[in-house]
């Protein structure tokens, strides 16, 4: 999962970005509203955890962007304001959810992670795909009923493949889910991680390579070696 966080108090989001980053969700910032709709402009983010009062366009004109966009981008508000006159014209905007400063980390991992699930509420909270039982809510992986320790980063490429159902994912597409805007675009990371993830998921090896296209769960669970 990849979310943007527009939050103009430096502190307060690299606390955010670090929080979701221990939960293996990637995250980009944006300190103004000019680079919010830059960043919205050429990535495709799960969530948008956005602060009303932001330097530039402000927070509600990012909003009607995300929105009139199409793109279907759940928006979180953020906001010190705690009047329900505030929240109403938050939702009234096209709001999904609300959230008052100062919050708990865990509540709004718990939000972000609804918000996602309910955009793509055809998706099942937890995945199940050849013989792998994927948790994004507990962070937790059992293959055939074995419980499988992964790092963050292997945790957030393995949710963005099976999410996939068998269909086959791009090294640029994982970078682009599970990286936020730092990573390298010609970093070996996105095989590297793979063959890692690989190995721990354990043999037959049922992550398959599609040499010069990607990579998918085998749903055949076959044993293909990169």
């Amino acid at each position: 999962m990849r979310v943007l966080i527009v939050e103009d108090e430096p502190y307060l989001a690299e606390s955010i970005r670090t929080g979701l980053r221990l939960e293996a969700i990637a995250a980009d910032i944006a300190g103004d509203g000019d680079t919010a709709l830059e960043l919205l402009a050429v990535n495709d983010y799960d969530v948008a955890v956005l602060d009303r009062d932001i330097p530039g366009p402000s927070g509600d004109e990012v909003a009607r962007h995300i929105i009139d966009s199409g793109t279907g981008t759940p928006i979180l508000m953020l906001t010190a304001a705690d009047r329900l006159d505030d929240k109403a014209s938050g939702f009234e905007l096209g709001a999904d959810d609300y959230l008052t400063k100062p919050f708990a980390m865990r509540e709004l991992v718990l939000r972000i992670r609804a918000l996602h699930r309910r955009r793509s509420h055809q998706r099942p909270p937890v995945l199940e795909i050849a013989g792998l039982r994927v948790d994004p809510f507990r962070r937790e992986v059992y293959r055939d009923g074995r419980y499988v320790p992964l790092t963050r980063k292997q945790f957030a490429v393995l949710e963005v493949l099976a999410a996939a159902g068998g269909g086959v994912i791009s090294a640029e597409q994982l970078l682009e889910r599970a990286w936020d805007e730092n990573a390298d675009p010609f970093t070996n990371a996105v095989r590297i991680t793979v063959s890692a993830l690989r190995k721990r998921l354990g043999e037959p090896w049922v992550i398959a390579t599609i040499p010069g296209v990607g990579y998918r769960i085998d749903t055949e669970s076959m044993d293909l070696r990169q």
